[in-house]
């Protein structure tokens, strides 16, 4: 089977597998760029809390889980397989991904409170 030589649903063809690298290089390194300039300047109007947490954290956990999904897709050709196949990847991951966050935020909510308000002191 060929490689298909375009990414983002056809939106971008390119003409060789080279060319499709480069720009597969260019897509994840822009998005590594905008999550390490965030990181750096660290806008003020981010910081506010969004659903129990910075709105900076949300925006680096979205765009972490674009970029895992878009080097499954593309470089283990899961854009090559039938839909049940990727179906059965991706679903349990847009599933599991957010139980697991939704998870770790209540912990760490009720340890937060549990230390805040003296029940165990501060010790480590």
């Amino acid at each position: 089977m060929a490689h298909k030589l375009s990414i983002f649903r056809g939106l971008v063809t390119f003409k060789s597998n080279a060319q499709k690298i480069w720009g597969v290089l260019i897509f994840l390194s822009i998005v590594t760029a905008i999550e390490v300039a965030l990181g750096i300047i660290k806008p003020t109007i981010l910081l506010t809390p969004v659903f129990g947490m910075k709105g900076l954290n949300w925006i680096f956990i979205i765009l972490t889980i674009v970029k895992a999904y878009y080097i499954a897709w593309d470089f283990m050709h899961l854009r090559d397989e039938k839909r049940s196949l990727t179906s059965s990847i991706v679903l349990p991951l847009l599933i599991l991904i957010p139980y697991l966050i939704f998870i770790l935020l209540v912990e760490a909510d009720y340890i937060y409170n549990v230390m805040l308000d003296g029940f165990v002191s501060w010790n480590f």
